[in-house]
């Protein structure tokens, strides 16, 4: 005798929990850069073997080197990748509170058509950090991310202290910016609240 069933399985959230958004695989998963390393420049490379830096959306150019002293918070996205864009208010405001204490906050957009897509979403959602379009991919292979969006915090020296493989709430972000010197303002409330997951 056979039977099917066809109740969908786990078709209703246990009550309380609400699904968090999970990191979107953009190619096959390798070893990337480790917690220990300094974090690689921000540059772009030529045919001819040179390489330049990377540009943020003014055409300026941003550097790491230049960056020095300061904690620094990386972040590899996409405008259409779904986890980053439920990701984008935390970063808004994460940065909001951390900001006046050093933080630098470069987020790197990967996988887009044209800057002006970048652009645009920036603009549309008030993007106070540095945002920079990586139309090449460059930067993106030289960090060996394979999904979006990834996280890098660096410590004042450059050197990576946390890697996070997919988006972030406020208390994962807090979190990870103690691991660089940077614990939140007394009263102030970084990021969206959300469940720490795993």
């Amino acid at each position: 005798m056979l039977a099917a069933v066809t109740a969908p399985i786990a078709s209703t959230p246990a009550p309380g929990v609400a699904p968090q958004p999970t990191q979107f695989a953009i190619g096959p998963a390798v070893e990337g850069l480790r917690v220990g390393d300094r974090a690689p420049e921000l540059e772009i490379g030529a045919a001819d073997g040179t390489t330049t830096p990377l540009r943020d959306l003014s055409g300026a150019p941003v550097r790491l080197a230049d960056l020095r002293g300061h904690p620094v918070w990386i972040s590899f996205w996409a405008s259409w990748c779904p986890p980053c864009q439920a990701e984008t208010p935390v970063l808004r405001d994460t940065f909001a509170a951390y900001r006046d204490r050093g933080l630098a906050l470069v987020a790197i957009s990967v996988q887009e058509s044209t800057v002006d897509d970048v652009r645009a979403y920036a603009t549309k959602y008030g993007l106070p950090y540095t945002v920079a379009a990586d139309l090449s991919g460059d930067v993106f292979r030289r960090y060996r991310v394979y999904g979006l969006p990834t996280q890098l915090f660096l410590d004042a020296d450059g050197i990576i202290r946390a890697i996070v493989q997919g988006p972030v709430d406020g208390q994962i972000a807090a979190a990870n910016l103690a691991l660089v010197g940077l614990s939140p303002a007394s009263g102030s409330s970084p990021g969206a609240p959300g469940t720490t997951r795993p």
